[in-house]
């Protein structure tokens, strides 16, 4: 299951930073350096916190629960404050439609990590 979620990781990771590169070219708007450090920081942060919580599959349930959503709440944490820290640095130049992209990048990892984790508790049973 380690070797599924690390996969899936990286593959969400790829995809992404293709769909950005791409952008470049077709939608100049975005921010590439704005959208691939987010699905940088996402993606390690996914790894991080999985190996965390995978620490916790043998104890009890509720430890296995209360890691998921600090896990999660982690996550949104940080995407808030580098969204910030991005609006603070780019005050004159904010490009509003990036900001939502980055909050979707939080969505895809937040979403693939759980759904992952749930089938591993699943498959632990």
């Amino acid at each position: 299951m380690k070797r599924l979620f690390i996969i899936s990781v990286v593959t969400i990771f790829v995809l992404l930073s293709g769909i950005f590169f791409t952008m470049k070219n077709y939608a100049p708007a975005f921010q590439l350096a704005a959208l691939e450090t987010g699905n940088t920081i996402m993606a390690a942060l996914s790894l991080i916190t999985f190996f965390l919580i995978e620490k916790q599959m043998d104890n009890r349930p509720q430890a296995f629960v209360r890691s998921v959503s600090a896990a999660s709440f982690l996550k949104l944490m940080v995407c808030m404050i580098s969204i910030l820290v991005y609006v603070l640095i780019n005050r004159a130049h904010i490009h509003k439609p990036s900001v939502f992209v980055l909050f979707g990048i939080y969505s895809i990892y937040t979403i693939t990590e759980t759904l992952l984790l749930s089938k591993l508790v699943r498959n632990k049973e």
